[in-house]
């Protein structure tokens, strides 16, 4: 999933990830880096999240129509 998020976020500019637990979280190209495999680091909510890619069950790409 860390290679997929990481080659797609480029191309989409904001992914929504959910994880194995059912939390769910946005990525967007500006606040995200992709650390050490399986480490994605995100800045966002004056927070910094680091998230484990392999907890990651499923992602999706917001769609304007």
């Amino acid at each position: 999933m860390y290679d997929t998020l990481k080659e797609e976020l480029p191309k989409k500019g904001e992914i929504m990830i959910r994880f194995d637990s059912g939390e769910e979280a946005e990525l967007h190209l500006h606040n995200v880096e992709f650390l050490e495999k399986p480490i994605i680091k995100v800045e966002a909510d004056d927070r910094t999240h680091w998230f484990n890619a392999k907890k990651i069950e499923r992602y999706w790409i917001h769609e304007d129509f």
